[in-house]
């Protein structure tokens, strides 16, 4: 069996120190495979550097977060099957869809924004300006970052997962549209799987690369297949619906399939549901569904 890469590309804001925060990552989403698919929890587990991280966010804001802040919360997430019917309550609460109703406002009308924005929103409107303004070469530094491992497991012949969370998933986008028109980099991921991403949003879809091109010079064209998950409440995926903004991939034979899937997230940082959390969306038995899938699918058998 070839050795299979899923590579992860986390979102916003300070994360753990690079080893600690591949662990623990790793550590849930075997979680979620051992629940659904023991045989693929043992081969992944197994496999020599099956998971790997590309550890962006130091390099963007200089710092780490405090592992111990997460650690608990991880654990008591860990220790349960999945989503209790307190959880489904809050993510589905009339607070959260007004609120959802209020972000889609904002997104039709950006002006909004600012009236609607807290200040924890602020704080990732502010990162992301960094990103899209490329301000001292960041844009560029954090896609290389996410180029060169792909390159290296292309070179190897090695089958990549390509999994990126919240902001993470536009810096992913934005490297394969910049891979795809770069002849030196004719690669193809097996499946791109975005977890909360804020790509359905319209005032990033007029900054990603390739925005304002024709046709399928709009898109990246080294893709096979696109898996989009969304929590129930995530803000941050306040259009969770990415087929109905990029089908057109489809319809130009740039990728097979767009597939979105709606989840609950049921984790927990300190007793306060957290739907856009990354543990939670890897421990969750519908990405354990898409990732042992795909694993399955590299068998030489497949």
């Amino acid at each position: 069996m070839t050795r299979p890469l899923i590579l992860y590309v986390p979102g916003l804001l300070p994360k753990p120190e690079a080893g600690i925060h591949r662990q623990a990552l790793r550590r849930c989403l075997l979680e979620g495979l051992r629940r659904h698919d023991a045989e693929v929890a043992r081969e992944f587990s197994e496999a020599n550097r099956s998971f790997d991280l590309v550890a962006w966010t130091y390099d963007f804001y200089r710092e780490y977060r405090d592992f111990a802040l997460d650690a608990e919360s991880i654990d008591e997430m860990l220790g349960r099957p999945d989503a209790s019917e307190q959880d489904i309550v809050e993510a589905s609460s009339p607070g959260k869809r007004l609120l959802r109703w209020l972000y889609r406002v904002g997104n039709l009308f950006p002006f909004l924004i600012p009236h609607l924005a807290d200040e924890r929103v602020e704080l990732h409107v502010r990162d992301l300006m960094r990103y899209v303004h490329n301000r001292n070469d960041i844009a560029m530094h954090t896609r290389e970052m996410l180029k060169m491992p792909l390159r290296a497991a292309w070179e190897a012949g090695r089958p990549v997962l390509l999994a990126a969370h919240s902001m993470g998933s536009v810096i992913a986008y934005d490297a394969l549209w910049e891979m795809s028109r770069d002849v030196r980099d004719k690669l193809r991921i097996d499946l791109l799987l975005t977890m909360g991403s804020p790509l359905g949003q319209g005032y990033l879809q007029r900054r990603i690369l390739g925005h304002d091109k024709p046709g399928a010079e709009r898109y990246p064209d080294n893709i096979r297949r696109w898996v989009n998950l969304s929590a129930v409440g995530d803000m941050t995926a306040v259009n969770p619906y990415l087929k109905n903004d990029f089908g057109e991939m489809v319809r130009l034979g740039l990728i097979e399939h767009i597939d979105d899937i709606e989840i609950f997230n049921f984790f927990r940082l300190d007793g306060e549901l957290n739907v856009h959390a990354e543990y939670g969306y890897l421990v969750n038995k519908v990405t354990a569904a898409v990732v042992a899938d795909w694993w399955r699918r590299q068998r030489p058998t497949a």
